[in-house]
């Protein structure tokens, strides 16, 4: 798999680059910046970019932002950004760009190197991988919207958003699977989306409901 990482922290972009190729993942571009980012993006065409939010010269959006126009001139490019805190308008703008292939991810999730580079490859793939603290504040900002579910369907659903199968939603939750798919088809029908058995559609359902009502 081919990656472009964009993170201004020499230090933790070389950590990067090293457990991504531990993996077996091959870095083509290593940069620092949000227009160096958009020339890797066009001229190598990766399989996935990993993009730190804030980069220079203003350190507020601009990974971001170079990250939504990489996607525009390479159609299709999946993102996984890296963000220091939860920041909500950040993140439903992310959203807003389109949800497959597209992650947000803590940087302490990074010290967690099963549990990353998983989620890059996922992202890579065309699936979705959202912080589990992303997922349980933007449910908190959304609390009157989904007043309707209950607590283990709220569980449920946040789980879905990070991208869990159900089989992983239901060792999490310590229920079985098939419970765990009584509880998806009560929360689609609540929620009133379209329910499919096909694991990433629902990921993608949830999240752009998330993304709605952000």
């Amino acid at each position: 798999m081919r990656v472009v990482i964009a993170e201004d922290l020499t230090l933790l972009r070389e950590g990067l680059v090293k457990l991504l190729e531990d993996a077996g993942d091959e870095v083509v571009a290593a940069v620092g910046d949000g227009s160096d980012l958009l020339r890797a993006a066009v001229t190598q065409k990766p399989d996935v970019a990993v993009v730190d939010v804030r980069l220079p010269p203003t350190f507020r959006d601009e990974g971001l932002r170079a990250a939504i126009e990489a996607r525009r001139r390479v159609p299709g490019l999946p993102i996984l950004v890296l963000s220091q805190y939860v920041e909500h308008t950040y993140a439903a703008e992310l959203l807003a760009a389109g949800t497959e292939g597209m992650g947000y991810l803590l940087k302490e999730r990074v010290a967690d190197v099963g549990d990353f580079v998983e989620a890059v490859h996922r992202v890579a793939a065309g699936g979705t991988a959202m912080d589990p603290e992303v997922v349980r504040q933007l449910l908190v900002r959304r609390s009157g919207t989904i007043a309707g579910l209950s607590a283990r369907e709220r569980e449920v659903l946040g789980l879905m958003a990070e991208g869990r199968s159900n089989a992983a939603i239901g060792s999490a939750l310590f229920i079985t699977e098939s419970a765990v798919e009584k509880h998806v088809r009560s929360v689609f029908g609540k929620l009133g989306l379209a329910a499919s058995d096909e694991h990433n559609r629902r990921v993608l359902a949830v999240l752009a409901y998330l993304r709605d009502e952000a």
